[in-house]
């Protein structure tokens, strides 16, 4: 497809070559990725690219550089057959040129966008299963956890977003619309709303769970944090279905009046549970819709799990299946990996590694626990390097009064020395009085916490879920705790 027919209508600026020249081979940020024919986007800060990776681009083969304002280094295509254009945000045109490369894929299927502090990956898994277990149908998942249609995995560049780049986006896009997918549920999160890769992705319904304490070190304050999530809502999407337990799902009823669905545990709701019954191997509940009541049941414990139950039957519903097949689809759903993910050890140790990684999602999954626990709780956790600061001793008091014994450990330090992340957690940890060792090395803190179980006791292991590597530095280390924790039982 011709680069400037990837443009078409988009304010830019030609500096170089013919806007004529065919795009066969791509888009990309990554200059490494560069194939030729490829269209590279320079965007500014971007660590596998930008504007020093142009040199780079262009050896490789590429026939167009995107590039921004202010931002084209001195580098020459030097002779070459290139077309280099200005544009002012090249996050936006790249969004716009990847959807008309892979031919606006997202029209092609029921487009269901996820977004909230905490149930975006367990919503995920909880519409896939539903739909697939309600009806057969085929569904693509894109989210924390990679991307996928069912089982079938889609081969993609090693990553650690959750949300991809627009291109990889609308590329996912694309190998699901060929293979007859009739819905895809993704992951928006706030950094993946505010640099502009979900525009030109027709989201039929945005999900918002809930708002709390995170990612306060990319956004600065939780007014950014929100306005970030609202973009879905104000901008991207079609309908909502919003969790009415959490006020700022009042904002979205006023930026989309007449086209929100509301659920909610506590609150009157389109969607509404009550009589909960928890225990260790799911939670039983009353589903009260348009004047009926249906029985209902999750293999998964906790109310939380509940309230991503009623966003999946909201938003499945919305887009026209059947709601007593979707409420009997939820009692045969696979468990979400590294949500609150169980295994009982040969000394009859009950382990739940969960995702928990905020204080909010902390609190929850531990108070949980409680609920259904006959002995101790021991809880290994850390907090992430190059992340919100001001969560870690929260965190630590949050563990330490909902846990017998903590175990202090390493979640992805990444340019952080370990000790000291502990060092800030340990204050609200020690205020608890709750016992608790330092064990920087996670996987030696996993197996100091399961010598030091008895039979019966309960093993947190919170903070990376499914996660299947340690981010030191900039190194992304196999590591992943079920994995872990199964080894380890076997020695």
């Amino acid at each position: 497809m011709k680069l400037s027919a990837l443009l078409d209508g988009h304010d830019h600026h030609v500096l170089h070559g013919d806007p004529g020249v065919p795009v066969a081979a791509g888009i990309t940020f990554d200059a490494g990725q560069v194939a030729s024919g490829s269209l590279y986007v320079a965007v500014p800060g971007h660590e596998e690219g930008g504007p020093g990776g142009i040199g780079l681009a262009l050896e490789r083969g590429a026939v167009a550089v995107l590039c921004e304002d202010g931002a084209l280094p001195a580098v020459e295509p030097a002779g070459q057959e290139v077309c280099v254009v200005r544009v002012t945000d090249a996050r936006a045109a790249a969004s716009l040129a990847a959807s008309r490369y892979y031919g606006d894929p997202g029209r092609a299927m029921d487009v269901v966008a996820i977004t909230g502090t905490n149930g975006k990956t367990s919503v995920s898994y909880m519409v896939e299963s539903a739909l697939r277990l309600a009806e057969g149908a085929k569904v693509g998942v894109i989210g924390t956890s990679g991307s996928r249609i069912g089982t079938e995995r889609i081969p993609m560049p090693r990553s650690v977003l959750s949300t991809p780049e627009s291109p990889d986006l609308h590329y996912l896009l694309g190998h699901m619309r060929d293979r007859d997918t009739s819905s895809v549920v993704l992951e928006a999160t706030s950094m993946g709303l505010l640099q502009r890769r979900l525009d030109h992705v027709p989201v039929d319904i945005g999900v918002f769970t809930n708002l709390t304490q995170d990612h306060l070190d990319d956004h600065g304050t939780m007014e950014h944090y929100k306005n970030a999530k609202l973009r879905l809502f104000s901008e991207l999407c079609d309908r909502a279905v919003v969790n009415a337990d959490d006020p700022v799902s009042a904002e979205i009823m006023a930026l989309m009046p007449g086209a929100v669905t509301t659920y909610g545990l506590d609150t009157p709701a389109d969607y509404r549970a009550s009589d909960l019954a928890v225990d260790a191997a799911g939670t039983r509940f009353t589903l009260h819709h348009d004047g009926r009541k249906y029985p209902a049941a999750i293999p998964i414990p906790g109310r939380f799990s509940v309230s991503n139950a009623l966003a999946t039957l909201a938003a499945c519903h919305l887009l026209g299946h059947e709601l007593p097949a979707l409420v009997a689809a939820l009692d045969r759903m696979p468990p979400t990996p590294g949500r609150l993910e169980r295994f009982t050890t040969a000394q009859g140790v009950c382990v739940i590694v969960d995702y928990a990684h905020s204080p909010d999602s902390l609190e929850k999954v531990l108070a949980t626990i409680r609920g259904f626990a006959t002995g101790s709780v021991i809880t290994v956790f850390g907090c992430g390097g190059d992340r919100d600061i001001t969560k870690r001793a929260q965190m630590g008091e949050i563990a330490g009064r909902r846990s017998d014994l903590c175990v202090l450990t390493s979640d992805n330090p990444r340019g952080e020395d370990p000790e000291a992340i502990l060092d800030q957690i340990v204050p609200g940890l020690a205020s608890t009085g709750t016992p608790f060792h330092r064990v920087a090395d996670r996987r030696a803190a996993i197996s100091r916490a399961l010598t030091a179980a008895r039979r019966g006791d309960i093993v947190l292991v919170a903070g990376k879920g499914s996660e299947p590597h340690q981010i030191v530095g900039e190194q992304l280390i196999p590591f992943d705790d079920m994995t872990v924790v199964r080894e380890l039982d076997a020695l």
